[in-house]
């Protein structure tokens, strides 16, 4: 069985080249080995993630993050069973919000500015189909 899992966070600190860095990089290092794909979007000290995976592997996952030092106030945004994967060619895309056409978050939205605590899980989906098919989310 396939899940896919959206959340929230606020970084715990300064989010910088280093840290994204770090959280990149663990992720596409340990993602393979358990099944997991997905994306993390960013922005002003703020994530949106996405995990794809088995209900075990994806539920384990997000119990690490929810204790992860580096993020606080994790929020679901969704959690729902799937019958194919949206993001099989990440082990963990990413996008910076803050570069993305401020229209199309104004979209999706109620103001042009990124706040995924405001946002719904199907909403943060609809702006990820809109990145897909712009080609601004990155490996």
């Amino acid at each position: 069985m396939l899940v896919r899992l959206i959340y929230a966070s606020r970084a715990a600190g300064e989010v910088n080249a280093e840290l994204l860095d770090a959280l990149l990089r663990s992720s596409r290092q340990n993602n393979p080995a358990i099944g997991i794909t997905g994306v993390l979007c960013y922005s002003a000290g703020m994530f949106v993630q996405v995990l794809e995976g088995s209900r075990s592997s994806v539920s384990s996952l997000y119990n690490v993050i929810i204790r992860d030092p580096r993020h606080e106030h994790v929020e679901l945004l969704n959690f729902e069973e799937i019958s194919e994967r949206h993001f099989a060619d990440w082990t963990m895309g990413q996008v910076n919000i803050s570069k993305v056409n401020h229209a199309l978050l104004l979209k999706y939205s109620a103001r042009n500015e990124f706040n995924p605590f405001e946002m719904s899980g199907s909403m943060v989906m609809l702006l990820l189909d809109d990145l897909i098919a712009s080609a601004a989310i990155g490996k």
